[in-house]
This record gives structure tokens, sequence and C-alpha cells, in this order.
């Protein structure tokens, strides 16, 4: 079973399955999925841009990841 931590990038993240994480990154505010920065961007660092709790997103991520 795959899974992020706080240091997965972005682009990462969705490669492992687009449709379970994007909503989830949206939620956050993150309406920027295809722009090439936020690709190269760690979950950490949008959670601080995005005024998120890195582990409680992680957490989501990885709770959806395993359904």
């Amino acid at each position: 079973m795959a899974q992020v931590t706080k240091d997965t990038l972005i682009g990462e993240a969705l490669q492992l399955n687009i449709d379970k994480v994007a909503p989830l990154l949206l939620e956050i505010g993150m309406h920027c999925l295809g722009c090439p920065a936020s690709q190269g961007e760690s979950l950490e660092e949008a959670c601080m841009v995005h005024n998120t709790d890195v582990n409680e997103l992680v957490e989501k991520i990885n709770k959806a990841l395993a359904e």
C-alpha cells in the first residue's frame, strides 16, 4: 500500500492516485495542482502556504489511499 509523508512532493502524491488525492488538496485551497511549481512542492510546504495542518492532511491522504 502506497503512503505519503509530509516530505512527499505534490506531484508524487497525485501520481499515486489522482482521483483520491486531488480532492483533498483542493479542499485546502490548492487549486493550482497542474502548475509546474506545485508539482515540486512538498505537502508540508503546501500546508504552510495554505495554513493547514500537514499531519491532518497526510492522515487523510493515507486513509483515502488505503480505501
